[in-house]
């Protein structure tokens, strides 16, 4: 059973998501929290699996509550899912930086909600589609230079590829296609990358793409 933890601070968005979750096989909400600081207790009293977590909340806002989440090694396996009123919000680079799995507009489609939900517990991104590219590339654009790329070191020459592709967004399959090999070699390689690189899951191996100049916004592979 998918345990989540509802945070945001309207309480019609929470019964929204409450009524659609419950109604999903092997899918439950554990809890709800009208604010970070109480997201942050919901976790540890929960043990919640995902917190779908509006970024504008009172006391502790939604970016705040998650650097804490994943910097606490209790709460480190805990996905983050980010939940924004626009596509384009300034916060939601910010947000994957921050260690939160993805993001989600709010009035995205039910069965995609259902979706990321299962998503980010296999360890898969959630980034929005057809916003995925073009919103990393704006917001890396707008980030610092990119760091030394020591890290890289520790990749091989396919595995860099690989990384590459990732970070302008292909799935495990596209990746596939893109280098003629299987989808299950694909994502072995995409999996030994995060590994080598310490990364959570697939959104920081995009983030680590830009940040490291791997990738550079408008590169299109």
């Amino acid at each position: 059973m998918i345990r989540v933890l509802l945070a945001d601070d309207q309480s019609l968005v929470r019964a929204g998501f409450r009524a659609l979750l419950d109604a999903q096989p092997g899918i439950e909400v554990a809890g709800e929290a009208a604010d970070g600081e109480a997201a942050l207790r919901g976790v540890r009293e929960l043990r919640p699996d995902v917190v779908l977590m509006d970024i504008r909340m009172p006391v502790l806002d939604g970016l705040a509550a998650t650097r804490r989440l994943t910097e606490d090694s209790d709460s480190a396996d805990v996905k983050v899912v980010m939940l924004t009123t626009f596509e384009l919000d300034e916060y939601v680079f910010e947000a994957i930086r921050s260690g939160a799995s993805g993001f989600l507009v709010k009035d995205t489609e039910p069965d995609e909600l259902v979706r990321a939900v299962r998503a980010v517990v296999e360890g898969d991104a959630l980034l929005s589609p057809g916003v995925t590219r073009r919103l990393i590339a704006e917001f890396a654009a707008r980030s610092k230079e990119p760091a030394a790329a020591d890290a890289l070191s520790r990749l091989t020459e396919r595995e860099r590829e690989v990384m590459a592709l990732v970070g302008i967004g292909l799935s495990n399959e596209e990746i596939a296609r893109r280098l003629v090999v299987s989808p299950l070699t694909a994502k072995t390689h995409v999996s030994r990358t995060m590994v080598k690189l310490g990364a959570r899951d697939r959104a920081q191996l995009v983030v680590l793409a830009y940040e490291s100049g791997l990738v550079r916004p408008g590169w299109l592979g």
